[in-house]
């Protein structure tokens, strides 16, 4: 059984940083995509970011570029976001996802998610 477990979310002020963890068990980490999607109040869940299994293609939204790092250790069976800058815009709850087939910036592309963890950004 494939189990995604976030961490790392909180409350922070505008311009402050996070850095969120997703921790994966069953499976085999180090061969599957990942990707990172979130979900603000009243909005549909949406793309922030992609990582290959390598982590060596990375796609953003346009609106974390420059801002959000997403990174991966297989050895640790975990994927990073690290998240600089941010804005209240960012606040939602972020889900990490394994990719299965389809498009990578549409959920249903993915097949497995965790619970999610809250970030909110205060001014």
């Amino acid at each position: 059984q494939v189990q995604l477990v976030e961490s790392g979310g909180g409350l922070v002020q505008a311009g402050g940083s996070l850095r969120l963890s997703c921790v994966v068990s069953g499976g085999t980490f180090s061969t599957i995509n990942m990707g990172w999607f979130r979900q603000a109040p009243g909005k549909e869940r949406a793309f922030v970011a992609h990582i290959t299994w390598r982590g060596d293609i990375i796609y953003y939204t346009d609106s974390v570029k420059g801002r959000f790092t997403v990174s991966r250790v297989n050895a640790e069976n975990t994927m990073y976001l690290q998240m600089n800058n941010l804005k209240v815009e960012d606040t939602a709850v972020y889900y990490c996802a394994r990719f299965r087939t389809g498009s990578i910036y549409r959920a249903s592309g993915y097949d497995y998610w965790g619970q999610g963890t809250q970030v909110y950004v205060s001014l």
